[in-house]
């Protein structure tokens, strides 16, 4: 069979997910099934891939989106908990404090507080924190996923303190050729590294600082009373400043720390700069923005979430209703970062499966690496006496969590797997590429010597089927840094716009958006949301691919 017969059959499962999720509207507790049982048939008689490692595949994909369930439910908790606590009213308060202003609050909450949970956490984790707080605030679910996931792009490239550098990328390329190429180049594998994250830095800068701007315009354009993408271009001199105050530090930490730091301290000095400068006015537009009347509001705006709950301490002081968020900040960073001895504790706590069925894979469970359960359950049993909770309440808010998992378990149960089975098509006896290889290399046939222009899509394909730029690293960052070696072009250069590519495409995987949908109560609305978010992605996408262009074709070969 042909490359370019074997790589349109591996399209397939994509196809089918576009056509049901975003062309007929299919609910993913319908649409996923059906796209994994496709994509089965596939793998079993295109692929004819051993039934062991499908088995072995499938179970390992069950736990991991066990996982995932788990940051939802744990995002769940604490959002029900705060609000029937009442800190949830004082935080709106808080916020009306500093701006009223629909467009400044989800630059301030999802670009620059999502970052830093994103430097922290990754994997997910922003989008399930950000989205339920914008809730809160009283934007409609749909508007709060939607901006939640379009600012969790440009940070992704170094979250979970660099991990889809370090390891994505790293895991990937360690082997003894190219450690032997560099060793001939007068580098080491860690200053190649480090090189990469460099680069991802750079190239993320222009696509960084427009991003603000990007998502206010979408918010405005699908959720103003005039559907106007003006009203959110109409802040442009604000909204670049966000994007500054986070990219310079952003950059800075690139090149002078590693790729642990960038998103961390872009976020962190972002947050300072940004919240007194607004509440002096710097910049702040003069006419405030808001959504309309929630009687205008359309049906597919509304979850089934309500927020106003039990606010009995209306009183409570701000500092102490924002103490749980700044509590998961604080865990998060010091149980990811390397250098503190919690990091190595925490990692110990780990179940590590026997090869599954024969195969080589194996499945693993750390309960205290989960994000879900430390620091989300764990701090919203600590708000239990910190917030002098009732029974009633804390019973309210855990039942309601429970009750709301259904939904989001049964769509990731069948979607984590059948990526899992896509990425494992390269065991098969008749020496075809796995699925993602196969897509891959068919559009680096076709695009030649234009290859950094097509570059980022091939990072975001990865990220939308696997839902991680980690693994859309590890996926592709070989193959990246092949075409580069074939076609005389910067190693650097091209496999940096894989990261930046995999991290753009953290807008529009079907896991974070099934996930961040359930923390606010939306179901059935995932292909329309997939079917947005694809716009900011392709924009940020293409000025990537043609500044990629650009640096390939000065630097020549003046830079590895």
């Amino acid at each position: 069979m042909s490359n370019n017969i074997i790589a349109l059959l591996a399209s397939i499962p994509i196809v089918i997910i576009l056509v049901l999720m975003v062309g007929l509207r299919w609910k993913a507790t319908r649409a996923m099934p059906a796209a994994f049982l496709i994509t089965l048939a596939i793998v079993l008689f295109v692929w004819e891939t051993p039934l062991n490692w499908i088995m072995a595949t499938c179970l390992n994909g069950a736990v991991i989106a066990v996982k995932i369930i788990l940051i939802v439910f744990g995002a769940l908790t604490l959002l029900f908990t705060l609000r029937e606590s009442g800190a949830l009213s004082a935080i709106n308060r808080g916020f009306e404090s500093i701006s009223s202003d629909r467009r400044i609050q989800a630059i301030i909450i999802a670009w620059l507080f999502g970052a830093f949970i994103e430097g922290s956490a990754g994997f997910g984790t922003p989008a399930a924190l950000v989205a339920p707080l914008l809730l809160s605030l009283g934007f409609p679910a749909l508007a709060a996923v939607m901006v939640a996931l379009i600012a969790n792009s440009t940070p992704v490239s170094f979250g979970a303190v660099g991990t889809p550098t370090i390891i994505g990328i790293g895991s990937s390329l360690e082997t003894p050729e190219i450690v032997r190429t560099l060793t001939a180049n007068g580098m080491t594998f860690g200053e190649f590294i480090h090189g990469i994250g460099e680069w991802t830095a750079i190239q993320h800068v222009i696509p960084g600082i427009f991003m603000p701007l990007i998502m206010v315009a979408m918010l405005t354009g699908f959720f103003g009373e005039k559907k106007s993408i003006k009203e959110g271009l109409v802040i442009w001199p604000y909204a670049i400043f966000a994007g500054l105050c986070f990219i310079i530090p952003f950059l800075l930490a690139a090149l002078f720390l590693g790729p642990e730091f960038p998103s961390l301290i872009g976020a962190f000095t972002g947050l300072a700069i940004l919240i007194p400068s607004t509440r002096a006015g710097f910049l702040v537009p003069g006419k405030k923005w808001d959504f309309p009347d929630k009687k205008m509001w359309e049906n597919n705006w509304n979850g089934s979430i309500n927020i106003s709950g039990n606010v009995t301490d209306s009183k409570l002081s701000l500092f102490k209703a924002w103490i749980p968020y700044i509590l998961i900040g604080l865990i998060l960073f010091l149980t990811r970062v390397k250098f503190i001895p919690l990091n190595g504790w925490i990692q110990k706590v780990k179940y590590v499966s026997p090869e599954l069925f024969g195969t080589k894979v194996v499945t693993d469970f750390d309960p205290l690496n989960i994000p879900g359960i430390m620091p989300f359950l764990l701090i919203a049993i600590i708000c239990i006496p910190m917030f002098r909770m009732s029974l009633k309440q804390v019973t309210s808010a855990w039942s309601e969590a429970l009750v709301r998992l259904r939904g989001p378990f049964i769509a990731l149960v069948f979607a984590v797997p059948m990526v899992r089975l896509m990425m494992q098509t390269g065991i098969n006896p008749n020496g075809y590429a796995s699925m993602p290889i196969a897509m891959a290399k068919a559009m680096a046939g076709l695009f030649g010597e234009a290859w950094p222009f097509a570059d980022p899509f091939i990072g975001a394909l990865g990220s939308f089927m696997s839902g991680s730029n980690t693994v859309s690293n590890m996926l592709f960052s070989l193959f990246q840094y092949s075409v580069a070696e074939s076609l005389e072009m910067s190693r650097f250069i091209v496999v940096s716009l894989q990261n930046l590519g995999g991290a753009l495409g953290n807008m529009i995987c079907v896991h974070n958006v099934i996930a961040a949908c359930a923390t606010v109560g939306l179901a059935g609305v995932e292909g329309l949301l997939i079917k947005r978010n694809l716009i900011p992605m392709t924009i940020a996408a293409i000025i990537a691919g043609i500044s990629g262009l650009i640096l390939v074709a000065v630097a020549g070969n003046a830079v590895f």
